[in-house]
């Protein structure tokens, strides 16, 4: 590996700390967004089966809000009500939506700088095989002129830059198509959960309006 990377030159270490860094956002991310930590199957039904006979005391909606992010905004309209029990509907789900935006934006967190990644690689893949067709024409001029350069030049150099094009341009794409692939799969993990949090909010304040009449 040592060899590969002085073989492909200075243009390299940029795309190693992309590939490390879009490694370490991936298994951030899978660790974050697991459904225990999300939406727990069962949570919605405990929520409703807690409350049916009444708000809740302040320590168990605390609990309920440490839960996951389900509990965090199902809690939100526990609070609502804790706060003022006369609370309106609209207050309520403005509450619960409120609460569900904060949700949302650190589910989507990092997914901007993934996807920046894995735009980012093969752009500099290709600065990488720029500066080695500048090696290899700027070392061969330099050497004996244009005409040499076109016969042949020093074998040398000529196989360096060549190196540093093509190891450049595959470590880029090899960066990229991952980064590329995992922020596709947790885009749509994400939005799956959205939609589960949405459908499951609107039932329990549905469920805790029909409770105050």
């Amino acid at each position: 590996m040592l060899s590969i990377i002085q073989a492909a030159g200075w243009p390299i270490w940029p795309l190693i700390v992309c590939s490390i860094l879009a490694l370490a956002l991936i298994l951030e991310r899978f660790v974050a967004l697991r459904a225990v930590r999300v939406t727990p199957p069962q949570l919605l039904q405990e929520a409703m089966s807690v409350s049916s006979s009444g708000v809740p005391s302040a320590d168990v909606v605390a609990q309920l809000a440490q839960n996951s992010a389900l509990g965090e905004v199902l809690a939100s309209a526990l609070q609502a009500l804790n706060t003022n029990p006369r609370c309106s509907e609209a207050d309520l789900r403005a509450t619960v939506e409120g609460t569900g935006r904060a949700v949302a934006h650190r589910l989507e967190k990092y997914l901007t700088a993934l996807a920046t990644i894995a735009s980012a690689a093969p752009l500099l893949g290709l600065l990488g095989t720029v500066i080695g067709m500048i090696e290899i024409f700027g070392a061969q001029v330099g050497a004996g002129g244009l005409g040499q350069a076109m016969g042949g030049g020093n074998p040398a150099k000529l196989a360096h830059g060549i190196s540093v094009a093509l190891y450049n341009t595959a470590f880029g794409l090899m960066v990229a198509i991952p980064a590329l692939i995992f922020w596709r799969y947790f885009r749509g993990r994400v939005d799956a959960y959205l939609l589960t949090l949405e459908l499951s909010a609107d039932k329990f304040v549905r469920h805790l309006l029909l409770l105050r009449k």
